[in-house]
Parts: structure tokens; sequence; C-alpha cells
């Protein structure tokens, strides 16, 4: 095997930093939007939940219908639609075609995040793919860390324009890395469409997949308007704001390598654990989110357990996907985008009618369904737990 530039797999996760970029980062300027619009807070929020929504259609089967084009191609063609989105949402002064350049990227998102990862571990020896792997997905946690809190500082120093080109420069580097440094890579056999989703016959398998949905619906739905929560309720102003999802995203990386470490030891006891700690953060975030002080305490732990959830629900449906793993992980993006989207829907319909502060019941609300769908998994199916 030809020695392969780490640059490489650096470029592929810019790519998924770029990309995770472009989608969350909405969350940190939806104030801004609104104002620039002229429409509300859960107007706004559709640029949230309408990307989550493609993205969690368009998975699966995007992936199949794509599986004998060359993969170089595809990661070019997807990294450069979200090039071209970022430049429309700086220049643009129509939410409509905002919108449309919301969905267009997003049905490519999941083509590029399986197949960056799926690059990352052709790229290397067998015993180095995971690793190959976890720096690929290193990408997303980094966005969180620091590709939406710095969009959010742009934008309220600079302007909207600027903060929008700052991904639009992330992702053009991430194009002309790929261009640059991956080879050529046709694709030699194609996997059986039969056999990839034949593992959707698992009774198992779906009862975790609504999990996934209803996990990720929990942490959304409160997290997809964070800013406008901070605003409104804590009172902090846009430059403290920044700074909180600065913390919070940064506080991320540590939580994403504790829940790695307890992944380890056992998955069960981890997601019950995760989604218990959800329940506590929300009532704390109820009762003291008015309070200054108290909230930013709140935003450290809020970050570790947030950044568990993405790993820890990967984790618990991968774990039922283990057959057909490429088509398991585009499962995985697709149904948690999907709960994004239930997620920022029902927190938007709390926001307007019952009023900012009680959003967080909509997250608390979504978070005991999860454990019941996991308490059910635990006591009525057999989990295939990782051998020792």
């Amino acid at each position: 095997m030809k020695k392969v530039s780490p640059l490489l797999i650096i470029t592929l996760a810019l790519g998924v930093f770029g990309i995770i970029t472009t989608e969350m980062s909405i969350v940190g300027v939806l104030p801004q939007i609104a104002k620039k619009f002229a429409i509300s807070t859960s107007q706004a929020g559709l640029l949230v939940s309408i990307f989550a929504l493609v993205v969690a259609i368009s998975g699966p089967f995007l992936i199949v219908i794509v599986s004998g084009i060359n993969r170089k191609l595809l990661l070019l063609t997807a990294i450069f639609m979200f090039v071209i989105s970022n430049v429309i949402y700086a220049f643009t002064n129509q939410f409509e075609i905002m919108l449309i350049f919301r969905i267009l990227p997003a049905a490519l998102h999941p083509l590029f995040f399986s197949i960056a990862l799926v690059t990352a571990a052709s790229l290397v020896p067998p015993e180095k793919s995971g690793q190959a792997i976890t720096k690929v997905f290193m990408g997303i946690t980094v966005g969180f860390a620091f590709g939406v809190p710095l969009t959010s500082y742009l934008a309220e120093q600079f302007s909207l324009e600027v903060a929008f080109l700052f991904g639009a420069i992330v992702n053009a580097l991430a194009f002309i890395g790929i261009a640059t440094l991956l080879p050529s890579m046709p694709v030699t056999e194609k996997m059986s469409f039969g056999k990839q989703i034949g593992i959707l016959r698992k009774p198992g398998l779906w009862l975790n997949i609504i999990a996934v949905v209803f996990i990720f619906a929990a942490m959304f739905s409160v997290y997809s308007y964070f800013a406008e929560y901070l605003s409104r309720v804590s009172n902090m102003n846009g430059s403290l704001i920044s700074i909180m999802l600065l913390i919070f995203g940064l506080i991320m990386i540590v939580g994403n390598h504790l829940f790695g470490v307890l992944l380890q030891r056992s998955i069960v006891n981890t997601i019950v654990s995760f989604l218990g700690a959800y329940l506590i953060i929300y009532i704390l975030l109820y009762y003291l989110g008015s309070y200054f002080f108290p909230m930013i305490f709140i935003i450290f732990i809020w970050g570790i357990i947030h950044s568990g959830g993405l790993i820890v629900s990967q984790a618990w449906l991968m774990n039922e996907a283990k057959e057909s793993p490429e088509f398991g992980n585009s499962l995985f993006v697709s149904f948690s985008n999907l709960g994004i989207t239930l997620g920022t829907t029902i927190g938007g319909w709390f926001i307007s009618k019952l009023g900012i502060h009680q959003l967080i019941w909509s997250g608390f609300l979504f978070t005991l369904l999860s454990l019941l769908l996991i308490t059910i998994k635990i006591k009525y199916f057999r989990i295939n737990l990782p051998a020792e």
C-alpha cells in the first residue's frame, strides 16, 4: 500500500468540519437572520429543520444510487455545492433563495460524510483504519467547538456576509485539498442493494433507529435555539453568546473523549446515564437559566453531556447494524438528522405557542421518550454487546 499523506486525512476532516459548520452555524446566528429577513425566530429555524429533513430523506438511498461512481468525483461535487451555498447565504436578500440553498447541499451531506469515512479507512492499513475514521469524525466535534461559535462571532463583530464567507473559504480549502491530494477512486465492485437493506428486517434495529431520532430531537429541540434562549432568558448580548458557544463547543471535545471511554466499558450503562444526565440538565436550565453565573456553569456541563449524544447514539444504532456498517452509518446520518428536524420543529412550536422559557420542556419530553425506548429494548430484546 502506498504511503498516504497525513494531510489527506486532515483534508477529509476539514471537509467534514466545513459541512458541519455550514449545517449548524445557523444556530448561532438565528437572531441576525430573523432580523435581516424580517421573520420570526421559528421561521428562521426552518433553515435548521429543512436541512436536517433533506439529509434524513436523501441519506441511504442516494448512497446506494451512486455506489458505482468514482468516489473522488462525488466528494468534490458535494464539497463544491457547500462552497456555492455559503456564497449564496452571504449575498442573497431573499429568504426563499437561502432556503433553496439549504436544501441542495443537504442532499449531498450524507454522501460526503459516509464516503469520507470509508475513504479514510481505505487509505491506511486495516489496523489503522479506526484511527483514520476517528480523525475524520473529529471534524464534527471541532465544527461544534470552533465553526459554530466563530461564525456567530464573525456575524456579531462584522456581518452575516463575513460569517458565511468564512464557511465558503473552509469548504473551498477542503475542495482544493481533495482535488490535489486524493487519487482517483473508481469503484471496482458495486455493493449489492439487497445485501445492504437486508438489515432493515431486524425489529431491534428499528427500535434503535427510533431511539436515535428521539435522542437527537431531545438534544436539538433546545440547542437549535441556543442563541435565542441565552439572549431572551439569560439576557446575554451577542458577544457573550459567541463566547458561550465557543465554551460549549470546546467542552464537547472533552465530552467526546469521556463518553468514548465510557462506551468501551458498557454501551447500556452509558446510554442510560447520558439520558438521565440530560433530564437533570434540562431541569437546571429551566429553573436557573435566568441567572448569569449558574447558567455559565450549566453550559459547561451541558456541553459535556451534549457531545455524548453524538457518539452514544451512533454506537447504539451501529450495535444492530454490524452486518452492513456503511449502510448502517448512512442510516445514522439520516435518522439523526430526522431527529434534528423533529426537535427543531417542535422546539419552534413551543416557542411560538408557549414562549421561549417553556422551550426546555420539549427537550425534556423527548429525553423521556428516548429513555422509555431504551428501557424497552433492554428489557425485551437481546442486545448484541461487543466482544470483550
